[in-house]
Order: structure tokens, then sequence, then C-alpha cells
């Protein structure tokens, strides 16, 4: 087999066989495969699709280019996916809850990528938190505390780590069989039984139209059960900020006051009841979905997710008191000011996208690979579709390094936000699939 033969195939819509696929994914990993016939393989495959066989062929091909794990646990091993937007710090309720009910959840997460946040950065503003770990520290922590939420070590998916670097500067990225490829590779190479995934669908996701959404839902859902993982998605919406805050800290805030009871984000909490109640029916710890759900409501009403949360912070590094102490160990900005409404009215629409780049903006976030991101920053009491709001009443706080980079960022959120008299109603759930 070469390169040349697979790239040959791909351009004439010819789809490469599985052991072909293989072939390359080694090469990927290897440095057998060059840059420039990666880039040729991502835009034949961007262009004339691999199909439902191929994905599959591909995304296993990319989970065996490195080490896959193996686990003997006397409960099923889960995890979930989001596929990204702004305020969504589900995985920090759920993989406790999910270990508080009897799964084990190895979850290997991402940072931010553009405009929306990402788990490990928001992780990392708890001092302390170590994201990176070995596999075998990472197969301890799971045994011993019930989940652990860390980054992918370079012996997960090698193959994926390449393509995705090349995709990312060869206008690629928005292919339906890579994107689907490189989720799951990662997460099927965790070992898991069963996988729920968040497929966001708004002015805040990747994919703002319900076709995409459903068709990539769709994709995933078929790829994973191809390559032998029970997953079912939630096609959820992202035209407003999930939580009333975007920011590493400040998100982390938000956990933490639903985690103890202080104060209930409703739709974090129903929307981590939803994708817990599906994961633990696909690992049959529940019934159905409903069943399950209400596990996962006991388990974050009774205390038990956030003692699980706290075993795992320290275990990775964080204060062994941070669920009591919490409030005095996170960072805080030096300059947080109010944003009035300009009218008076109620908001009726978000522009989602562009209130995750003025998190970006404030330094939340990543412009280019190596940029540092300050934790503290970002926005709370951002104000819900529906909400009323005036002159009195502020749209947002911003929490900024400097009052300069405070009015800007306050110039450009009241430009993402319509004040007007009607808002439409919008569920939190729009599709299951699978």
């Amino acid at each position: 087999m070469d390169a040349r033969g697979i790239i040959a195939r791909l351009r004439d819509r010819r789809p490469p066989t599985a052991e072909e696929l293989a072939w390359f994914a080694r090469g990927l990993a290897s440095g057998e495969v060059t840059d420039a016939q990666a880039g040729a393989f991502a835009m034949a495959v961007c262009l004339n699709g691999l199909g439902e066989a191929g994905r599959v062929a591909l995304t296993r091909a990319m989970r065996d280019s490195g080490i896959t794990l193996s686990w003997d646990l006397p409960g099923p091993v889960l995890d979930k996916h989001s596929t990204g937007g702004v305020g969504d710090c589900v995985s920090l309720l759920l993989a406790p809850a999910l270990a508080a009910c009897g799964a084990y959840v190895p979850m290997i997460s991402g940072r931010g990528l553009g405009h929306t946040g990402g788990t490990l950065d928001k992780l990392e503003a708890i001092p302390g938190y170590t994201t990176q770990v070995s596999v075998e520290r990472l197969q301890r922590l799971v045994a011993d505390i019930g989940c652990a939420i860390v980054g992918a070590s370079a012996e997960i998916a090698p193959a994926d780590r390449r393509l995705y670097a090349i995709r990312d500067v060869t206008g690629t990225v928005e292919s339906i069989d890579l994107i689907t490829a490189s989720i799951l590779s990662k997460k099927l190479a965790a070992g898991l039984e069963a996988l729920v995934l968040d497929v966001k669908v708004g002015s805040g996701a990747f994919l703002a139209g319900m076709d995409e959404a459903e068709a990539l839902a769709g994709a995933l859902v078929t790829t994973a059960q191809g390559a032998g993982c029970m997953t079912r998605a939630l096609i959820t919406d992202m035209d407003e900020p999930l939580i009333a805050a975007a920011g590493n800290a400040l998100e982390v805030i938000e956990v933490m006051e639903t985690l103890t009871g202080t104060a209930v984000t409703t739709r974090l909490w129903d929307l981590t009841v939803a994708l817990g109640g599906e994961a633990l029916a696909l690992g049959g710890l529940a019934t159905d979905a409903e069943d399950g759900a209400g596990r996962i409501a006991r388990a974050l009403e009774s205390g038990q997710a956030a003692e699980v949360f706290g075993e795992m912070v320290s275990a990775l590094g964080g204060p062994i008191d941070f669920v009591e102490r919490w409030p005095d160990r996170l960072p805080s900005a030096p300059v947080v000011m109010e944003v009035p409404a300009p009218v008076e009215g109620i908001v009726t629409r978000i522009d989602t996208r562009a209130v995750g780049e003025v998190v970006v903006a404030l330094g939340g976030g990543r412009r280019k690979e190596t940029d540092r991101v300050n934790p503290s920053v970002g926005l709370s009491e951002i104000a819900a579709v529906g909400e009323e709001v005036s002159p009195d009443l502020p749209v947002a706080r911003i929490h900024a390094a400097s009052q300069d980079d405070a009015e800007a960022a306050a110039r450009a959120l009241l430009a993402a936000i319509e004040i007007g008299s009607e808002a439409a109603e919008r569920p939190l759930i729009h599709r299951r699939i699978g």
C-alpha cells in the first residue's frame, strides 16, 4: 500500500478499503505519510466523503493508531462529549454524578476552540489542578475515585492529533466524516462501553443549522455503534449561553453553586440530568433514560456528586478543601463592571458566538495556540433570552484585567444582544437520536 494510491482512490470517488485506511492511519502516526499527503487526503475526504462504512473504518483505524485502554471494573465505563458552546460546563457536574451512580468515567477532554470554552481550561482555573497525567495514572484515578477529567496523552489516537493539525491549516475542518472520526477515535480509545453526545445547534454552535446538527449527530451515533460503542445523541440549544456566565473561573463558580445547592442553575441542571440519564440507561445502571435522570438528580441533590468532585480535584493536585472553600480558592479579576441595558425591554436574541468572542478578547480564550488564558476574566449574570432589562437592570457583569478591556467588552456585548418586547421560547433539548 502507499499513500498516493489511497488518495487517488478518494479523488476518483472510490472509497478506500478498511485495510487501506488502517495503513494510512498508521502512516499518520509514524510519519510515513507526509504533511502534503495528509492534506490531500483530508481535502479528498472533505470533497467526496467516505460513506458510512468508510467513516467507521477510519474511526477504528485512528483509534487503533495508538494505545487503547482496557478496564476490569465492577461497573460500566461511560463518557459524554459535547461539540462545544458558550457557558457549557456540564462535564464538571456530569462526570462526578455518573461516578456517584456507579459508573466509571475516564473523561478525556479538550481546551477552548475558537469562541467555545474548553473543559480543561475551566478545571485549570482551580489552583494546582493538573490535566496532564499518564495513562497508568488515569486508570488508577478512575478505579479509585470513579472519574477523572484530563487531557489526552500523546499515546492516545496519535493519528488524529496529526490529521487535526493538518486540517486546521488546509480548510478541511468542516467535514462530517473527519469531525466524526476525530471525536470518536479519542473517545473509543478510552475503552468506553457507552457514550452520550451533546450536539449543539444555534448561534453559539459550530453548526448553527438544524439540518447540519442532525447530520452530525446521526453520523456520530451510527459510527460509534458501528465501532462497537453504544451511543445516543441529544441535539441541544446553543442560541444563548447555557448558564449566566462565560469564562473559566466564573463557570466553575456556577458549577460549585449547583453542586453544593447554593444556587442551582436550571438549564445546567436539566441538561446534566438529561445527558446523565441517557448514559446510565446505555450502561445498564438504569432501566431507561427517565430512571437514569432521577438517579443523576439524586446524586446531585444528596451531595454525593460534590463529594466525588472534591476527591477528583484533590487527587489531581487541587485544594483538598475545594468543595468547602471554593469561593476563596478561585481567582478573581481586578476590574468588575456592570453593563446597563441601553433601553428598557426584554432580551429577544443573543448572538452567542459573539458573546464567546467577547470572553476570548478579554483573555479568557486563545486566538492562537501559544496564547496564555487568564482564568479570572469573562462575563457573569448574563441576561437570558426573555429576561427583562433596563438601564437599572444590567445585561451582564464584566470581569476584566483592565478598565480599557472592560469598556471594549461592554461595547461588543451590547452589539451581541437584541432588546425588544417579545421573545420566542426555545426548548433546551431539540432532538434525541440513537
